[in-house]
């Protein structure tokens, strides 16, 4: 993202220039803002849950088994259409809530304090680009420069007639104007919660010592205060949007530096690139120069295939498949087995029938045999 990287603001109606605060050129990161922004936020909240009889505040007893209905407790008694009813249970008219809320629920959340420090110096950081300030619905068109920074008399103003007349002569009476406009009654049931009027936000001013300054602003619709030393990411980056318009007193402008140095343990974050511009770098002529040029062709892989069904293949990787080949049409060292002939075929017919018929003469002269030798006994 784009941040300040002007060496110099002018003082507002003045020819005082001030040294820009190293906490403008922090790396604005929206999503550190808007996760601590959502936890800060939750240590406002009020405790609040149902009344502990609620759903309780009835005689019902239970009608046991027997009787072919659940063993939810019944309300006692008869003659209305409430006796006999279920009552209690959460699957019950006029029964409890499941899992009534209390009000030791955990309420708060902390937040690591680096971390904090990171959401408040990205948040001031992103009020310094006019292009997130005017992102965020502020109009600024006629301030002269963002930051706006106003010479201390303005902490020593102490009527509010004054205060406005100062944010006219710096173009801040615009987006005022615009605060007082959109002031509306509130759409729900919060009209009835002390909180009927809903507004946008106005400017932020900061300064380093109120000498009248919070009684002759804190009148102006839309506008808010805070002291430098006490920076508020609430009012920094209301609803977690970075682009707050700012207005800082000079002495309170210069007391930034002062306020991070003085933090123990902290450095301000820094850009990991000094350059954010990607696109620059790679067709710069140093890049361009140095590397390889781009490939116009394009390598392309083809099929595999299978040796054992492709013979092209096979010879690749077996040279010796085509000796293998060559020999075997050839015949050499394959036993091949010619067919009979007629003759041969019938010379073995006849040797087998001969041998079957000398079989079964041998086997009638065994049984003559046997039957001679059981007559003579």
């Amino acid at each position: 993202m784009a941040f300040a990287a002007r060496p110099t603001v002018t003082v507002a109606g003045t020819t005082d220039t001030v040294a820009l605060p190293a906490v403008f050129t922090a790396p604005i990161r929206p999503d550190i803002v808007h996760l601590v922004h959502t936890q800060m936020a939750k240590n406002s909240r009020q405790a609040y849950s149902v009344n502990r009889d609620a759903g309780h505040q009835t005689a019902a007893e239970s009608w046991g088994t027997g009787r072919a209905v659940s063993r939810i407790p019944r309300v006692t008694g008869g003659g209305t259409s409430r006796s006999g009813q279920g009552a209690f249970g959460n699957m019950c008219r006029g029964g409890r809530m499941f899992a009534p809320t209390k009000t030791w629920r955990k309420w708060h959340k902390k937040i690591n304090q680096n971390q904090r420090r990171y959401a408040v110096a990205s948040a001031l950081a992103a009020s310094a680009v006019p292009a997130l300030v005017l992102a965020r619905g502020h109009r600024v068109s006629r301030v002269p420069e963002i930051p706006l920074v106003v010479p201390d008399s303005v902490e020593s103003i102490t009527k509010t007639s004054a205060a406005y007349s100062l944010c006219t002569s710096v173009g801040a009476d615009e987006d005022i104007e615009h605060v007082r406009n959109s002031r509306a009654t509130r759409a729900g049931r919060g009209k009835m919660r002390n909180r009927r009027f809903t507004q946008r936000r106005g400017p932020l001013v900061v300064y380093n010592e109120d000498n009248g300054i919070t009684r002759a602003f804190r009148n102006l619709p839309g506008v808010e205060l805070q002291h430098v030393s006490r920076l508020n990411l609430l009012q920094l980056a209301p609803g977690g949007h970075v682009g707050r318009f700012i207005i800082f007193s000079k002495s309170a402008f210069e007391a930034l530096n002062a306020v991070y140095e003085n933090k123990t343990g902290f450095n301000l974050p820094r850009h990991i690139m000094s350059n954010g511009d990607l696109s620059a770098i790679v067709n710069s002529d140093a890049i361009q120069s140095a590397i390889n040029p781009a490939k116009k062709t394009r390598k392309t892989h083809g099929r595999k295939k299978n040796a054992l069904k492709n013979f092209g293949v096979m010879v690749k990787l077996n040279p010796y498949a085509t000796t293998l080949r060559r020999s075997r049409i050839l015949g050499q060292g394959v036993k091949t087995t010619k067919a009979a002939t007629a003759e041969v075929a019938a010379a073995r017919k006849a040797a087998g029938q001969k041998f079957y018929e000398s079989m079964v003469a041998d086997g009638s002269e065994s049984e003559d045999e046997s039957e001679s030798e059981s007559e003579s006994e």
